[in-house]
């Protein structure tokens, strides 16, 4: 008997990920400076982008040199932001082309909004720097890993990600109660705590504790967002 794929590969779950991680700390390799607090986002292929102020460690390379970018990725639970993984991406660091300064702004501001970005595309002090990845290192929820750049930059985030960010938020925000009720028929015992902590095509992942996390998979790999949405209102009848 053939089992269903419990979660996303790997590599998409760390792609996915990091779509809406945000920087926080920058160091450089060999150096004994300490890691300093950064700003910025991920672009469209999965690499960080900093954003530097003239006062801030790096604003003046020219030349690749190695850091590590940390990146958090995060969720709103009872409005505290609570870790989802942690990615920390080794790289060459080097400033953006010219010419693609705009569109590595706009790839990441709807994320991880930030006034500096308009600055930068004007050339008006800050600059955005990209990290060309060589490798990812990874620790979400129970499991850690590295990936090489191919596989990382190969991958592609969940395809339904916007679509299931909105449902989640909306599960979160209007249908807790319901959510509840559904945890606690499921694992036979009550589940006051529960959240939606995770959508994709594979399934949900729910949230009942700080460290405790329950993976429902769908019976099949859904293929499209109303799939999705279908998939999740069963989830939430099962009371």
């Amino acid at each position: 008997m053939q089992h269903p794929v419990t979660a996303p590969p790997i590599p998409e779950r760390v792609r996915t990920l990091a779509v809406g991680a945000a920087p926080t700390h920058v160091s450089v390799a060999g150096s004994a400076l300490p890691a300093t607090a950064v700003r910025g986002g991920v672009d469209a292929e999965g690499r960080p982008i900093l954003l530097v102020k003239p006062d801030e460690l790096l604003y003046g390379v020219t030349d690749e040199i190695v850091v590590t970018v940390d990146l958090v990725a995060t969720r709103a639970i009872e409005s505290v932001d609570r870790a989802r993984g942690m990615l920390k991406v080794r790289g060459w660091i080097q400033p953006v082309p010219a010419d693609e300064i705009r569109d590595a702004a706009i790839s990441i501001a709807e994320r991880c909004p930030d006034e500096d970005l308009f600055a930068a595309v004007e050339s008006r002090g800050p600059r955005l720097l990209r990290v060309d990845v060589a490798q990812v290192v990874y620790l979400t929820g129970q499991e850690s890993g590295v990936l090489d750049a191919e596989d990382y930059l190969a991958a592609t985030p969940d395809p339904f990600l916007d679509a299931a960010e909105r449902m989640l938020h909306h599960v979160n925000s209007a249908h807790r109660a319901q959510l509840v009720e559904a945890v606690a028929v499921l694992l036979g015992a009550p589940a006051p705590n529960a959240w939606l902590w995770e959508l994709d095509r594979f399934g949900a992942t729910v949230r009942t504790a700080p460290d405790n996390l329950i993976r429902l998979p769908w019976p099949a790999p859904v293929t499209s967002p109303t799939a999705l949405e279908q998939a999740l209102a069963c989830l939430l009848c099962r009371h």
